[in-house]
C-alpha cells in the first residue's frame, strides 16, 4: 500500500497563487501548500500601514484630554499597552504557516467546534462593524475638512473603496499595505516634527494619576491587542518553511512601532489648543501649515482606509470560520460586503459624537480581547507538550471536537472583570467606584482570570479517563 507525499499538493498549480488582482476564493479551510507564497517581510507593511492613521493618533489624545495625563506619563501607557500586545501579534502569527487557516479557526483548538462561534462572532462584530464604523468616520471627517464634501458623501466614497479591497482579498490587502506604508510614514512623520515643535510637552496632566495610567495602558493595549485576533490571517498563505523568528519578529514590529509613535504624536498634539468648535481630524491639523494639514488629511483618509481594508476582510472571514455549512453564494467576498453595509450603517449613525464613540469602544473592546487571548496563549502552551502537528490539524477539521473549558474560562474571565472593573461612561463597576484610584483594569483581571481558570480546567480535563470528545 502506498500514500501520497505530504507534499504532493505542491505539484498542482496554484489557482489563486501570488495574483493581485484577483477575487480570492478560499475562505476559512487550510490553504493548500501550492498556494503558499510570500515571506515574513510582508507582514511588517501589513501591520504598520493600518495603524498609521487618525484612529492611533486618538489613543494619545484622550490619554491626555480625558484620562488626564502628562505627555509622558500618556507616552509611558502607550509604549507598555502597545509593547504587550505587539509581543502576543507575532506569537499568534506563527500559527498561519503553520496551520493555514485564519485566526478565528485557529481558536476552535481553546473553545471547540460549536463554542468557538462565539468569539468568531464577537470579531466579527467588532472588526468587520465595529472598527470598520470607527475608522470610516476618521476618514470621512479628514475628506469632509479637506474638500467640504458633506459628512455623509464622504462616508460614503471611503466606505466604497474599503469595500472593494476587501472584496477582492488576501493578495490585493498586502499590496495596497505596501504601496500605502511609505507614504503615510514620510506624511506623519513630517506632522510629528511639526507637532512637536509647537507641543508643550510638559503640559497635560490634569490629575489623571494611576487611574488615568491604567486607563490610557488599557486603550494601548486594547487597540494593539485588537488586532491579535485576525493574526493568521494575514500569515495562513506563508510557506510552512516560513522563517519562524521573523514571522514573529516583522509583525511585532510593524505593530508597535506603527501604534506606539502615532499615538504618542497624538498625545503632543494634545498640549496644543486646537480651534473651538472643529472636528477631531480638523484639530489635529489646525496648528499645521497649510500643505502639510492637506497632506495629512489625505493620509488619515489613506491610512482608514488601510485600517479598514483589513477590519472588513477579517470580519468576513470571522463569519465564514463559523464552520457552518452556508449557501454556496454566501462567499467571503460576498461577506465583505453584508458587512461592509452594516459598518457603514453604524458609522453613520456615530456621525454626530464621533469622539465619545471612540473612547467607549476603545476600552470595551479589550473587555472581550483580553480574557479570549489568555485562553489562547494557555492553550498554545499547552498544547506544544501534548499533541503533535497532525493531531491539531485533525482536531482543526473535526466537527465533533469540543472544549468546554475554554468557553468557559472566557465567559467567566468577563462576568468578573466586567461587573467589578469597568470604568465607563455609562457603567462603573464596584472597585472603580468605590476606590476611583484603580482607573479600569478590567482587561488584566480579565486575562489573568481567564487564562489561570483555564489552566486549571484544562489539566483536570487532560487528568479525566477518555471518553472521547468533551
Amino acid at each position: 500500500m502506498t500514500t501520497a507525499p505530504a507534499d504532493s499538493s505542491n505539484a498542482l498549480a496554484p489557482a489563486y497563487g501570488d495574483k493581485v488582482i484577483a477575487v480570492e476564493t478560499a475562505g476559512s479551510e487550510p490553504i493548500p501548500d501550492a498556494e503558499r507564497h510570500g515571506s515574513p517581510l510582508q507582514l511588517l507593511w501589513t501591520w504598520a500601514s493600518p495603524n498609521i492613521e487618525f484612529a492611533t493618533v486618538f489613543i494619545g489624545v484622550i490619554s491626555v484630554l480625558f484620562f488626564g495625563l502628562s505627555f509622558w506619563q500618556a507616552t509611558a501607557a502607550i509604549v507598555l499597552g502597545t509593547a504587550l500586545g505587539a509581543i502576543t501579534q507575532g506569537v499568534l502569527s506563527l500559527d498561519g504557516p503553520r496551520f493555514g487557516v485564519p485566526q478565528m479557526v485557529i481558536g476552535r483548538f481553546s473553545f471547540g467546534r460549536l463554542g468557538n462561534i462565539l468569539p468568531a462572532a464577537a470579531n466579527g462584530l467588532v472588526a468587520g462593524v465595529g472598527w470598520f464604523a470607527v475608522n470610516s468616520v476618521s476618514a470621512a471627517f479628514a475628506l469632509n475638512t479637506l474638500t467640504g464634501l458633506r459628512p455623509l458623501p464622504s462616508l460614503l466614497l471611503v466606505v466604497v473603496a474599503e469595500i472593494l479591497i476587501g472584496f477582492i482579498g488576501h493578495n490585493f490587502v498586502h499590496t495596497f499595505e505596501r504601496y500605502a506604508f511609505p507614504a503615510l510614514a514620510v506624511i506623519f512623520l513630517l506632522a510629528g516634527v511639526w507637532t512637536f515643535k509647537d507641543a508643550d510637552l510638559g503640559g497635560g496632566g490634569t490629575g489623571g494619576g494611576i487611574g488615568g495610567f491604567l486607563l490610557a495602558f488599557s486603550a494601548a493595549w486594547g487597540y494593539a491587542a485588537g488586532w491579535n485576533p485576525y493574526a493568521t490571517d494575514y500569515s495562513r498563505y506563508l510557506p510552512r518553511t516560513a522563517n519562524r523568528f521573523r514571522t514573529v519578529l516583522y509583525p511585532a514590529v510593524g505593530l508597535f512601532v506603527s501604534v506606539a509613535l502615532v499615538a504618542i504624536i497624538g498625545a503632543a498634539s494634545a498640549t496644543i489648543v486646537a480651534p473651538k468648535d472643529a472636528t477631531p481630524t480638523a484639530a489635529f491639523t489646525g496648528h499645521l501649515p497649510g500643505w502639510l494639514g492637506d497632506l495629512v488629511l489625505l493620509a488619515i483618509i489613506l491610512g482608514g482606509i488601510s485600517a479598514n481594508a483589513l477590519n472588513i476582510y477579517s470580519g468576513a472571514i470571522s463569519i465564514a470560520s463559523f464552520g457552518l455549512k452556508l449557501p454556496t453564494w454566501l462567499s467571503r467576498s460576498v461577506l465583505v460586503v453584508v458587512s461592509g453595509v452594516a459598518g457603514t450603517a453604524a458609522a453613520w449613525a456615530s456621525l454626530s459624537d464621533a469622539g465619545s464613540a471612540y473612547e467607549a469602544f476603545l476600552l470595551v473592546i479589550a473587555y472581550w480581547v483580553a480574557p479570549w487571548l489568555g485562553v489562547v496563549l494557555v492553550e498554545r502552551w499547552l498544547q506544544g507538550r501534548t499533541a503533535t502537528d497532525e493531531e491539531l490539524a485533525a482536531r482543526l477539521s473535526d466537527r465533533s471536537f469540543t472544549n468546554r473549558p475554554g468557553l468557559a474560562a472566557l465567559l467567566v474571565g468577563i462576568a468578573v472583570s466586567v461587573p467589578l472593573f469597568s470604568n465607563q461612561e455609562d457603567y462603573v463597576g464596584y472597585v472603580p467606584k468605590h476606590w476611583p484610584s484603580f482607573g479600569d483594569i478590567t482587561p488584566v483581571v480579565g486575562f489573568v482570570v481567564s487564562a489561570g481558570l483555564y489552566a486549571v480546567l484544562r489539566r483536570a480535563k487532560a487528568q479525566l479517563p477518555s471518553t472521547g470528545s468533551a
